[in-house]
């Protein structure tokens, strides 16, 4: 029998879940204020919080100043691009994980994940002259598959725990039906695991669209996505911090009405199977 629970509890968790929420949302909201001050209103001690000058000329100059949609377009190849081939490559591989384990199968996830606790900075330089060597240096295909292989490992094991949760019944009644490999992943595997390739995909582009070491590292001009538009706005001069939150504003607005509308979506991915 579940356990019921009081008034008083409800209205002190909600209350932790809007103050908890409202400081993960406040450094958002303040750059958003800020992008609409002017330069001298931004640096204002005591900060100004409400009562300042709305004005759009920070929108205007950072417009006038860089291509703001060559970088959005940069940004959209780049995180579309790797999330498909990382799905193209994970789907597989989780299956044969989930559905066909072996030996050292355990071993295998475990050093994948391992492979996310190595500094970026120690493969910068190899990764460099690979790129160099092959003449890929600042070019979409490079950031594309750097990308996808720092999150693979991600990838894998989340769809390898989201197959985990289909129970192994149902893909064996296809095999007796004459399915193919290629029938079991495409028309029966993929429809079930639906929300949570969904919740894998929308992850991994979130974490490419915010990739800002490879990007900056990887890339120059003719590659580079919104994160080298906002590091554009630091320079020697000093930080002009209204620009700058402009910059930024534009550059995570994307995102953000993405999660906005595949909230839902992300949500019933993230907790699948965790609900019997």
């Amino acid at each position: 029998m579940a356990r019921a629970v009081t008034t008083q509890r409800k209205v002190i968790a909600t209350a932790a879940a809007w103050i908890i929420g409202l400081a993960i949302f406040f450094p958002i909201l303040w750059t958003i204020l800020t992008s609409f001050k002017t330069e001298a209103q931004a640096i204002a001690d005591p900060p100004i919080w409400f009562g300042f000058d709305w004005t759009l000329e920070n929108y205007s100059v950072v417009q006038d100043r860089s291509n703001y949609f060559r970088f959005l377009m940069n940004s959209v190849i780049i995180a579309v691009g790797s999330t498909v081939l990382g799905l193209a490559i994970a789907i597989p591989s989780a299956w044969s994980m989930a559905f066909v384990p072996g030996k050292r199968t355990k071993d295998v996830l475990m050093w994948m994940l391992s492979t996310k606790m190595l500094p970026a900075v120690g493969v910068l330089f190899p990764i460099v002259l690979i790129a160099r060597f092959l003449n890929l240096y600042d070019t979409h295909i490079l950031l594309i598959v750097v990308l996808m292989l720092m999150n693979l490992p991600i990838i894998i094991w989340m769809l390898y725990t989201y197959f985990k949760e289909i129970p192994v019944d149902i893909l064996e009644a296809a095999r007796m039906d004459g399915a193919s490999l290629k029938s079991e992943i495409i028309y029966v595997l993929t429809p079930m695991a639906l929300p949570g390739i969904a919740s894998t995909m929308l992850l991994n582009i979130i974490l490419a669209w915010n990739e800002a070491f490879w990007t900056l590292n990887l890339t120059t001009t003719k590659a580079a996505p919104l994160t080298a538009f906002i590091a554009s706005y630091s320079s020697p001069e000093g930080l002009f911090y209204a620009k700058l939150s402009a910059a930024s504003t534009m550059a995570i607005a994307p995102i953000l009405i993405m999660g906005w509308f595949s909230q839902k979506q992300l949500v019933r991915g993230l907790t699948f199977g965790a609900v019997k």
